[in-house]
């Protein structure tokens, strides 16, 4: 039996952090391996809120590829191209725009919440009202059988859903409804206590050294309440607490038990806690390393992921011609 197809992807908007690791490219790791996956670099989607400034895109494409790498994905087991070098992308993209209601989009969740939150930002555009158009195409160029989301993005998928349900409506049945792979995504805590976020500045970046990482646990939000080193804490409320659950989950309950009888300070367990980061993400930034030692393997990486997208979208836009009677 063949592999199901996954596809999924990232926006260039500069260098991943833990909170994306552990968000998704954790997850894609592991489904690599049982998955004929397609990760992309969502190049033309960072046009939507940062279409007036450019200037960093090439830059941040360039890092993504090597968080990717870093972070486990391997170019023999999965596909990593760049959106906008699929030229069907656009293609697809503008056919769909030209079947979609414009309700459908209108209702979306998402575009509604970053007007409000990006309200200092002229999104008011017709690429920013129609991304989920192009994150269709994105989608069902490959003929994606599952993407993997979390229950918050359920509705941005089913509006997928409902543009391949409408195509093969009109015209006939090319196009697979995606069904998505639901993917608990682990709440990671920033320096400061709130979700991890580069908008936060409260971030530990996935490149960082064994130094940057103890700096960055350095400046973790701890119980406020507690003022001595044996005064008993109260793990809950502590951001170093909260990610010692991401790194050392055999023994999480030891570490409540000591930080509530007041049995280890702050400082220390701090100390403890850089210590497991850097041992689960040593491999991560040694591999980075090897990467930057050779720097053609980025282009070498790319260049086969999309040799590989090209043959699938070349393919499905014929069928997508041919459907719609404009195969001239």
């Amino acid at each position: 039996m063949s592999k199901g197809v996954i596809l999924s992807g990232m926006r260039p908007t500069g260098a991943l952090h833990l909170g994306n690791y552990f968000g998704a490219l954790e997850n894609w790791v592991k489904l690599q391996d049982e998955y004929d996956c397609y990760f992309f670099i969502a190049d033309w989607h960072a046009l939507t809120t940062g279409y007036e400034d450019t200037s960093k895109i090439k830059e941040y494409t360039h890092d993504l590829v090597l968080d990717y790498l870093s972070a486990g994905l391997d170019p023999e087991k999965c596909s990593i191209f760049i959106q906008s070098q699929i030229m069907e992308h656009a293609e697809l993209f503008l056919l769909f725009s030209m079947n979609t209601p414009l309700s459908w989009l209108e209702r979306c969740p998402t575009y509604k919440d970053q007007l409000t939150q990006l309200s200092e930002k002229n999104i008011t555009t017709y690429g920013f009202l129609g991304y989920p158009c192009l994150q269709a195409a994105d989608i069902l160029m490959y003929k994606a059988d599952f993407v993997p989301v979390g229950e918050d993005q359920l509705p941005h998928l089913e509006l997928t859903r409902e543009i391949a349900r409408r195509f093969n409506f009109l015209y006939e049945t090319v196009f697979p409804e995606p069904k998505p792979l639901l993917t608990k995504a682990k709440n990671v805590v920033g320096l400061d206590g709130r979700k991890m976020s580069k908008s936060y500045n409260n971030t530990i970046m996935l490149s960082a050294s064994p130094e940057e990482i103890l700096e960055g646990v350095k400046q973790m939000t701890t119980d406020p309440a507690r003022i001595k080193k044996d005064d008993p804490g109260h793990p809950d409320v502590c951001s170093v607490f909260a990610t010692h659950k991401l790194f050392d989950e055999d023994g999480i309950q030891e570490i409540r038990a000591v930080c509530e009888g007041g049995l280890i300070g702050c400082v220390q367990c701090k100390k403890n806690l850089a210590a497991k980061m850097a041992e689960k993400l040593s491999p991560i930034y040694e591999r980075r390393q090897k990467l930057l030692e050779n720097p053609s393997i980025v282009e070498e990486v790319l260049a086969a992921g999309k040799a590989k997208a090209t043959r699938v979208a070349t393919q499905t836009m014929k069928e997508v011609r041919a459907a719609m009677k404009i195969d001239f």
